[in-house]
This record gives structure tokens, sequence and C-alpha cells, in this order.
């Protein structure tokens, strides 16, 4: 018969289990048969990196910790050696931290798991583990915004470039624009002068053909007087 210590520290880990889930964002079950001591203390050393919290507890006292929680279908895979990774903050944090352990080790596999209140078998656990982190998709979202105004600017910035580089192309083209433009306007305002000269002459001729003109119509008076 277990004696009231014994007892007293089966009841102290049960309410250590409860208070963990109680806070738990998710917690996963492992088989960590042929780990070595070597690779247990790297695994933990990951898993606490990332904010995980994995100890080994005896199923029995497991059982009786998640009794009407969300993680009573855990039960069903309470046997032989088993491992709790559990978190606080990123849901995700268990499985796919433990999923590229397993890879490296070629050892130990998953069992179960409850993430978010959702019971997920080994394979489910695989498929969770493959998922981006919480980081990973914000920083992709923030990337789907921003990559359209990001492409905006740099048109905006290379259109203003282009006509940075462009100025004294444009400078220079416009010039002989300006000169052609302004030898017509000085031929213009030539021609009047050259019309006038050319015309001068005619004014000075015109009275010196009239005088001639104006002789011949003498005779008509002299007409008078031989009458």
């Amino acid at each position: 018969m277990p004696s009231a210590e014994h007892l007293k520290e089966k009841q102290a880990v049960i309410a250590e289990i409860k208070e963990k889930l109680d806070r738990a964002q998710s917690a996963v079950v492992i088989d960590y048969i042929g780990i070595t001591v070597a690779e247990a203390d790297a695994m933990r050393r990951k898993l606490r990196e990332a904010e995980v919290d994995y100890t080994v507890y005896k199923n029995k006292l497991v059982e009786r910790a998640i009794v009407d929680t969300d993680y009573a279908g855990l039960k069903s895979v309470l046997s032989g050696p088993s491992a709790f990774a559990i978190s606080y903050g990123d849901a995700i944090a268990p499985a796919r931290v433990l999923s590229g352990i397993f890879k490296e080790y070629k050892k130990m596999e998953f069992k179960a798991g409850v993430i978010d209140g959702t019971f997920y078998d080994a394979e489910g656990l695989k498929q969770i583990a493959s998922l981006p982190t919480r980081d990973e998709l914000i920083a992709r979202f923030l990337g789907s915004i921003l990559s359209p105004v990001g492409k905006l600017v740099r048109t905006f910035k290379a259109v203003a470039d282009d006509k940075e580089s462009g100025k004294p192309a444009e400078a220079e083209a416009s010039a002989p624009a300006a000169e052609t433009e302004a030898a017509p306007v000085a031929e213009a305002e030539a021609a009047p002068a050259e019309v006038a000269e050319k015309a001068a002459p005619a004014e000075t001729e015109t009275p010196a053909e009239a005088a001639p003109a104006a002789d011949r119509e003498t005779p008509a008076p002299a007409a008078n007087e031989a009458e």
C-alpha cells in the first residue's frame, strides 16, 4: 500500500500536469525510446529555445490529469515510454521542432497531440509540422501587401531617374529647334526690309514716269490756242 507521502507526491505531479495543460496552446506526446542521454539533452535544449516545455511523465498520472479536459483524447496513446512537449505560445512549435529532431536522429516518433483543442494522430502531426510559423505567415502576408507598393515606388523612381538623366539631352535637342525657329523669324523680319528696298525704287520711279505722262497731256491746251 502506497504511503501517504507517496500519494502526496503523485497528487503534486497530477496538479502540475493540469496546471501546465490549462495554460497550454498545444501538447504533443512522443515515443522517445532509443534516444541517448546526449541526444535527449540536445533535444531538450532545442525545445527550450523554441519555448517548449519537454517532460517525461508516467502515463497513469497523465491519464488522471487529462480527465474532462481538451486533452482527454490523448489517453488512447498513453502506453509505453511517453514524453510530453507542451507549448504556451506557438501552438505548432512542438510538432515543428520535434519533426526536425526526428529527421536528424532517425529515432523517436509522434504518438498524438492536441493543438488548439483539436486532436491529431501521428500523421496529422506530421502535416502540422510542415506548416509555416506564425512569424513566417506574417512576413508572407506583409510581403504580399508591400510588393505592389514597392513595385510602384520603383517605377516612379525609374521614371524620375530617366527624367533627370534626360535633362541635358533635352536641352541640347531643344537648342537647334530654337535656332531653327528663330531663323524663319529673322527671315520674316528681314523680308519686309527687302520688300521695302525693292518697293522703294518703284515709288521713286513712279513720279518720273508720271511726269512725262503729264507732259504728254499738255498739248490739249495748245490745241485750244490754235483755235
